[in-house]
């Protein structure tokens, strides 16, 4: 039963995906995005387990707006950040390897963590164990764990745990 829920929540997030980008409500695009989305469901059985952490409802909705929103700035912050350097060579850079912790628990939480991390120029995420993530950071502030993890981690822990935690 818990499979064919997690199907059909993926199926309904691939149609409702397909209807922004269509942005039409005929019904020859509704069923042809309906079939396409079925099959891409059956296709990726293989990340079911991975969406049990998505909560339904208007609140995680809500909340995934405005975590777009939290990502979207730290972006931002991070691309203006990386720029400077590289168009100030003698600003000083400390790359290295940090370990965080995180306190989110659900695979697809931390997924989208180490994601958000990847995507922002200036860390990239290497590993997952448990509830550690090991980061390049360009310029480290602080190797011990409460430091980094504050620095990079939480911004965005806060906004993925009111929508896959």
């Amino acid at each position: 039963m818990r499979q064919g829920r997690e199907a059909f929540l993926l199926w309904l997030g691939l149609f409702l995906v397909w209807v922004l980008i269509t942005w039409s409500a005929q019904a020859q695009e509704l069923l042809t995005g309906a079939a396409i989305t079925l099959v891409l469901t059956l296709l990726l059985r293989s990340v079911y387990p991975l969406l049990s952490g998505i909560q339904p409802g208007i609140k995680p909705f809500f909340f995934m707006v405005v975590y777009v929103f939290i990502f979207i700035w730290q972006l931002i912050l991070a691309n203006i950040d990386v720029a400077k350097r590289v168009l100030s060579p003698r600003m000083p850079i400390s790359p290295g390897i940090v370990k965080v912790k995180t306190k989110l628990k659900s695979p697809l939480a931390k997924m989208m963590l180490t994601s958000s991390i990847t995507l922002t120029p200036g860390t990239l995420s290497l590993d997952v164990q448990g509830d550690e993530i090991f980061i390049h950071w360009i310029d480290v502030k602080g190797k011990d764990v409460a430091t980094a993890t504050d620095a990079i981690v939480s911004v965005f822990e806060k906004g993925l745990k009111e929508v896959v935690e």
